[in-house]
């Protein structure tokens, strides 16, 4: 796998959020042309990416925010962790509570509560910019 593509409204305000998170920024450049229309299947489309990137590590999250035509926000706004589609990103984290502090003046809300999951993980989701559900997930063992 190359890259996970997530729509944003505010592509500075995730470019913060998962930069907060450990991820680095590899570049950032406008798309727009013929040839990205007929990729993405939308004429007269002009957007920015932020191509994000885990340090020392394979994957990266290519952050796109849509001038034009606008980025359509169904509604509701924020779907529940059970909807169709995409469902959430995970990262493990060394430290999940002082994690979630460092992402909270990023906009970060619990969705449900940090559980425990036998004497394995501590676990949570959390929405990011946009409505992104976001896992973290701390190893104890």
């Amino acid at each position: 796998m190359d890259n996970v593509g997530i729509v944003v409204e505010d592509l500075d305000a995730a470019v913060a959020f998962f930069t907060e998170l450990g991820m680095e920024l590899e570049g950032r450049m406008p798309i727009e042309g013929p040839w990205a229309e007929k990729c993405v299947g939308i004429e007269g489309m002009r957007s920015e990416i932020a191509m994000m990137r885990i340090p020392d590590a394979p994957g990266r999250l290519e952050l796109a925010m849509y001038h034009a035509p606008k980025a359509i926000v169904p509604e509701p706004a924020v779907y529940p962790p059970n909807t169709v589609g995409l469902h959430r990103v995970m990262f493990a984290v060394d430290d999940l509570q002082g994690t979630l502090e460092r992402l909270r003046p990023h906009g970060a809300e619990l969705v449900g509560e940090v559980t425990r999951f036998e004497d394995s993980y501590l676990l949570c989701y959390l929405r990011g910019p946009s409505g992104i559900i976001v896992a973290l997930a701390e190893q104890l063992s």
